[in-house]
């Protein structure tokens, strides 16, 4: 019987046991599906409960200030806040998009050269798509070409 602690779905994507990997152990194995599974669906509602509250600050903070200088500090943060949540929303397509790697079994294998990602590269970026080395390449030749 395990005895493996349940991930808590309420906490930050960030927050989770390492996966550690047995002896021999097959990559992308049902348990190591799981365990990204948890945390892209635990990352995704949490940026969704982002989404929520900004939506509620904004409705609660909206006023009309007479002063010109308030307004413009109004809709500087109310600016800032929604370029954030347009982060998180292209950010919640990548996660919705490595949920459906999951299912189709192409998730943690890298989409340039197809070999293993790896499962701490994984954990640390749960929406990666190159391994490291193609990822490297890459950076590098968008540093060259401006």
């Amino acid at each position: 019987m395990s005895t493996a602690k349940k991930p808590d779905i309420q906490a930050s994507p960030f927050t989770y046991t390492p996966y550690q990997p047995g002896e021999d152990e097959e990559y992308m194995n049902d348990p190591q599906v799981e365990h990204f599974r948890n945390i892209l669906f635990s990352w995704k509602k949490e940026l969704m409960r982002e989404v929520d509250r900004t939506v509620t600050h904004m409705q609660d903070e909206a006023a009309n200030f007479p002063d010109p200088n308030d307004r413009a500090t109004q809709e500087s943060e109310f600016s800032l806040e929604l370029r954030t949540r347009d982060r998180e929303r292209k950010l919640i397509k990548k996660i919705e998009e490595s949920l459906t790697s999951l299912e189709r079994g192409d998730y943690g294998y890298c989409d340039t050269c197809g070999i293993e990602i790896g499962l701490r590269r994984l954990e640390a970026r749960p929406t990666a798509t190159q391994c490291i080395d193609c990822k490297t390449l890459d950076e590098l030749r968008e540093r060259q070409t401006g």
